[in-house]
């Protein structure tokens, strides 16, 4: 794929040289001495440009993909807390970011939402034929941060609750709590009624969600499985056993032009990064209070890819 960042950076370079050729009887000159200011200058092509979700366990993996391609002697340009994937999918698509870590059954959902994989193996199985033209992924990892319905401990021993299905048997009224576009996503209000009978009211949360579960202003929250406060605040995942929620594994999403380049270096982190490393990599994050760049050093010293 010719992304249109190389596009507009090959014009430059073809303008550069025809400059170059109308001075080459004027002066002789060494096109890899350094320029005026005495530094030498690089080819903004070879820039991988990383980018996350404004979510902070999505940028320590951000974080983490792009220290590991640094040490490899890779060039890269961070652009994290893009937002959600309206926002990010054009920018890969354009060619504006290289690399992004993604989850694989938000994602094939995201390009096919009447798609029938549920597992992770038959989930990651169907993404390259669902990716847009130009995109693709690479190797996933074992840890998930997958989206999940959750309720408070109290809530579930009150109403006998270990499963989705059982809140059809709630006799309180059901208020879910949630990102905005929970509201229009498959697995929301609507997949929840066609699938399990249960009916809620939507309350969009966002950030505060698991904030509102546990004051109680919602009684059931769309909540990632990695999130360390499922443990810390005695919250309970309910089961899913019809398949609401797909699979969704870790996967780094990339420009399918740089994906030979830096496949062995990102397919190595994707190997090391485990569902219990992941929450351990949140709790650094949400507990401890360490930024994104530590927590990613520290790991990738652990696991000796740094």
């Amino acid at each position: 794929m010719f992304t249109a960042k190389r596009g507009r950076i090959a014009g430059a370079l073809a303008a550069v040289g025809i400059a170059a050729l109308a001075l080459a009887g004027c002066a002789s000159s060494d096109p890899l001495d350094p320029g005026a200011d005495g530094t030498a200058t690089e080819d903004a092509s070879d820039t991988i440009v990383v980018g996350s979700q404004a979510y902070y366990s999505n940028e320590i993996i951000a974080e983490i993909y792009a220290q590991a391609l640094e040490n490899a002697g890779f060039t890269v340009e961070r652009q994290f807390n893009i937002g959600q994937r309206d926002a990010y999918i054009p920018a890969l698509e354009n060619g504006e970011v290289d690399l992004f870590p993604e989850y694989t059954g938000n994602l094939l959902q995201f390009f096919d939402p009447d798609t029938e994989a549920r597992t992770s193996e038959d989930v990651f199985a169907a993404l390259p034929d669902a990716l847009p033209e130009g995109l693709t992924v690479l190797d996933q990892s074992s840890a998930t941060d997958q989206d999940s319905y959750t309720v408070t401990a109290a809530f579930a021993q009150q109403h006998s609750l270990k499963q989705i299905g059982d809140l059809a048997n709630v006799d309180v009224p059901l208020i879910l709590g949630g990102a905005p576009e929970l509201a229009e996503r498959p697995y929301g209000p609507t997949g929840l009624k066609v699938l399990y009978g249960v009916e809620v009211e939507f309350k969009a949360t966002g950030d505060t969600t698991v904030e509102d579960l546990v004051a109680g202003t919602v009684n059931v929250a769309n909540v990632y499985t990695a999130d360390p406060r499922i443990q810390t605040q005695d919250l309970v995942v309910l089961d899913d056993p019809k398949g609401l929620f797909l699979a969704s594994n870790v996967v780094p999403l990339v420009n399918a032009d740089i994906a030979d380049q830096i496949a062995d270096v990102i397919n190595a982190v994707s190997a090391a990064l485990t569902p219990e490393g992941l929450v351990a990599l949140n709790v650094q994050s949400t507990e401890d209070q360490l930024s994104p760049a530590d927590i990613a050093t520290q790991w990738l010293e652990e696991n000796g890819l740094l």
